[in-house]
């Protein structure tokens, strides 16, 4: 295989909810895994109830990894959050 023409693509990673201690507390845990992981990525958080809406989710705090909703309406422990980024 030819390495020297992979694109490198930075991951789009989105932090569903209004602001709650679960919803920020994912928000640092991604935040901390991606730093640990040496992960290209850009980490949002979104708190519009009308944008966490378009994505179905109907409990928060919620994980969007390059638009497809990976977890919802709890936290991960540590494993399962690296286990996600890493997917």
């Amino acid at each position: 295989m030819d390495y020297n023409n992979l694109k490198l693509t930075k991951m789009d990673i989105k932090v569903l909810g209004t602001g709650c201690p679960k919803c920020k507390a994912l928000e640092k845990a991604v935040r901390n895994s991606v730093a640990e992981l040496n992960i290209q990525a850009d980490v949002s958080k979104v708190e519009d109830i009308m944008e966490i809406m378009k994505y179905g989710v109907m409990r928060t705090p919620a994980l969007v990894i390059n638009e497809k909703v990976v977890l919802s309406g709890r936290l991960p422990d540590g494993k399962e959050l690296k286990n996600l980024l890493t997917q």
